[in-house]
């Protein structure tokens, strides 16, 4: 198989990311062993830095997820009330003034 068609295969059929992660630690488990010829490493290094680009690429995707749910704004819930704290009304009344008050 040649090197372009092995890669078209792998970008393909992207793994989960937890089959990726175990793939990893198979993957460095074998090449810390010594026991693989050089064209060997370097087709496992190959494979592990698309393992890992694609394990970031998971994990950055999930991240914008994760902030999008936490940054969303919570609406109140039925029978629940929306009273703020006096501070934060005062804060919010603040806010929306135009003038400038030094004192």
């Amino acid at each position: 198989m040649s090197p372009a068609k092995k890669k078209a295969k792998i970008t393909t059929t992207s793994p989960t990311f937890e089959k990726a992660l175990e793939e990893l630690e198979e993957m460095v488990e074998t090449m810390e062993s010594g026991q693989l010829p050089l064209e060997k490493l370097i087709t496992s290094y190959e494979r592990g830095a698309e393992l890992i680009n694609h394990c970031e690429t998971v994990l950055s995707d999930a991240r914008q997820r994760l902030e999008l749910i936490t940054l969303k704004p919570k609406a109140p819930r039925e029978g629940e009330k929306n009273d703020l704290t006096k501070d934060e009304a005062s804060a919010s009344t603040n806010d929306n003034e135009d003038e400038i008050r030094l004192f």
